[in-house]
């Protein structure tokens, strides 16, 4: 099920990934966030698509180390671990500002 709203493994998903970006709060946008649930044969969880935008002069730095942060240690949210979370794309705009398209599949533990 596609949802409207952030559920609530998916709005703590967001605040750790934004914590693991060393810029202001006011340099990162979300473009899309999307959630679906998510199951195996022995796991439930969801699939997240998330887009940001970086700015600044610190994009680039930043991209870096959020690509080292997102594989550095365990995420645990609120009764959900990140089984796999990573950036698919990452594309710069003229402005200097950086689009990063990642993806994550959280699992309920």
């Amino acid at each position: 099920m596609r949802r409207s709203k952030l559920s609530p493994v998916a709005a703590q998903l967001l605040h750790a990934l934004v914590a693991r970006i060393e810029l202001a709060n006011d340099r990162i946008t979300i473009g899309r966030f999307d959630s679906v649930d998510w199951q195996s044969l022995t796991f439930i969880g969801e699939r997240h698509e998330i887009s940001l935008r970086l700015t600044g002069p610190d994009a680039a730095p930043a991209l870096a180390l959020l690509r080292i942060r997102l594989n550095d240690a365990e995420w645990q949210l609120g009764g959900h671990v990140v089984a796999d979370i990573l950036v698919v794309g990452d594309r710069a705009s003229a402005d200097g500002s950086i689009l990063v398209e990642i993806e994550a599949l959280t699992l309920s533990s």
